[in-house]
């Protein structure tokens, strides 16, 4: 059971180290970076969290492989996993806002899956072809210097079970993005299962990761304030994806209808305090232990603490580090 957090790619160069170290330092077992549209790509912030880390691994969740080619993130990924002395970890998903560069990925499902298998030959450095439909690969070369290793490992970000099912051999995590749900967890839990078992394959050491927003602070009011405004902005679209969680379709709409018009001060009005403990992580730190317990218990294998963090970046990583992780170790220890 280990607990992440995860960054957003919106910062000077010079500040990843430092946050890196510090997530360090305070406990956390992985650090986790986006590579979301219009943000920075992910490799740099990771470069520079790889030099400033000496233990928690590193990694990106999620590149998608139709505005970043497989033989890019293969050659990418190997050289944060050296830099990082092998503690990197590769997520892709099928990715979201690719409407915006005109980008309509053909046969997303199909693409994952050989994209996985495509970055794996190649960190495998084989000089055999690999016969893809969608990223194939000629064979008769190899990426051309040492890769230290070939095994790194990979996460899936999806709600899909035809996307999991066809990823299924690739993958050592599956990442439920967007939720704090603990209810999905078992549900998920049987998807990968019977991905596996279609596959062949045994299931059980498939991890699921779970992570959300998240903003902690001792001022509960405001930390779920600011949390609803941020959960607005993704709510209509997850909460259609989890099937655990019945929403009244109207305020489904309306939610939907504020969030199109940009103005997430009505949507998240409309957000009660029991449908935001199930799309993001807020409240006190107290409270943020109980909700990762909670998901703990549900199966999931770690819980990752997504930004803002609190309501300032510095103080919410501050009290995460304190006040949250070492509380957490304690349940999770005894």
């Amino acid at each position: 059971m280990q607990l992440s957090i995860a960054f957003q790619t919106d910062k000077p160069l010079s500040a990843y180290g430092p946050l890196a170290a510090a997530a360090e330092a305070y406990g956390f077992d992985a650090v986790t970076v986006y590579n979301d549209m219009l943000y920075q790509p992910a490799w740099l912030p990771l470069l520079e969290m790889a030099r400033a880390t000496r233990r928690t691994r590193i990694g990106v969740a999620a590149v998608n492989p139709f505005t970043c080619h497989p033989i890019n993130i293969a050659a990418n990924i190997a050289l944060i996993d050296e830099a990082s002395g092998g503690r990197a970890y590769l997520g892709m998903a099928r990715g979201s806002w690719l409407d915006f560069v005109g980008v309509e990925p053909v046969r997303p499902v199909t693409a994952l899956r050989e994209a996985f298998g495509c970055v794996r030959h190649l960190l495998r450095q084989s000089t055999e072809p690999y016969a893809g439909d969608i990223f194939p690969l000629a064979g008769g070369d190899a990426l051309r210097w040492s890769i230290l290793r070939p095994d790194v490992p990979f996460l899936l970000g999806t709600w899909g079970e035809q996307t999991l099912r066809a990823c299924i051999e690739h993958i050592d995590e599956v990442k439920i993005g967007g939720s704090a749900n603990p209810d999905v967890i078992p549900h998920f839990r049987a998807m990968i299962e019977r991905a596996a078992a279609a596959n062949g394959l045994d299931g059980e050491g498939v991890g699921i990761v779970i992570g959300a927003v998240c903003v902690v602070d001792e001022d509960r009011t405001a930390a779920l304030a600011l949390a609803r405004r941020e959960v607005a902005l993704y709510l209509p679209v997850v909460a259609k994806l989890d099937p655990t969680v019945q929403i009244d379709p109207e305020l489904l709409a309306r939610l939907r209808e504020a969030a199109g018009r940009f103005d997430y001060a009505a949507a998240a009005d409309l957000i009660s305090d029991d449908l935001l403990a199930r799309f993001a992580f807020a409240g006190t730190p107290a409270d943020l232990v109980a909700q990762s317990l909670t998901l703990f218990q549900a199966g999931a294998a770690r819980v990752e603490f997504g930004t803002p963090h609190g309501l300032s970046p510095q103080r919410g990583l501050e009290l995460l580090g304190t006040k949250v992780l070492p509380s957490l170790r304690r349940f999770l220890s005894a």
